[in-house]
């Protein structure tokens, strides 16, 4: 069973936690990414308060996008980094042995399996679909998402260019986690009907 991984906007305006407030309780939301590439560290520092409180309130575990010592210094649960962000023990030792670090890992197997013989405790394979969220330097076939499942017990990601249409293969191909940010915040209907609606897919 998958379940939803919601990266907020990568800038976000006032009133913002009000509406992330509404939209974790419009469905079931698993984790939080806090991914403010929009903003600056002391603006991280002054914004993620908030939503990390509206986050506990509602049992959803919450992941710093990029800077682990940034992610300890505002207790999240954990931080979420890139190949090219800060290095995984450098994550892990920010993080301690209770945190959880996730390690994007592209469209690579290579690297999904050093992640986990480090001891990454999930990884992140995109893009899936076109996304416009970012530049996205890979494409990962729903295969690679399949081909995890099947050999490894490491919860896998599956993120970019997800929307509730189109969301069901990448549930079938066995993703723990589906990843989601415009398909959630930018939804024509809005971001509390796109909760649901992904909510619904992945009961």
């Amino acid at each position: 069973m998958s379940d939803l991984y919601l990266l907020t906007p990568p800038r976000i305006e006032a009133g913002f936690e009000s509406l992330l407030t509404r939209t974790l309780e419009a469905g079931r939301v698993a984790a939080l990414q806090i991914r403010l590439k929009g903003h600056g560290p002391d603006e991280i520092r002054s914004l993620a308060p908030g939503l990390i409180a509206a986050a506990r309130a509602r049992g959803v575990t919450v992941i710093l996008n990029d800077d682990p010592a940034l992610a300890a210094e505002l207790g999240c649960d954990g931080v979420h980094i890139g190949q090219e962000d800060a290095s995984y023990p450098a994550a892990r030792a920010a993080m301690g042995p209770k945190g959880l670090v996730g390690v994007t890992c592209h469209d690579s197997r290579h690297l999904a399996m050093v992640a986990g013989e480090r001891g990454a405790d999930y990884v992140a394979f995109g893009s899936v679909y076109p996304t416009a969220t970012k530049s996205p330097k890979t494409s990962a076939p729903l295969e690679l998402i399949s081909w995890w499942r099947e050999l490894f017990e490491l919860p896998c990601v599956a993120i970019g260019g997800i929307t509730p249409d189109n969301a069901g293969p990448v549930i079938e191909a066995g993703a723990d986690y589906i990843a989601v940010c415009a398909g959630v915040w930018s939804h024509p209907k809005g971001p509390e009907f796109a909760c649901e609606a992904f909510s619904r897919l992945l009961d």
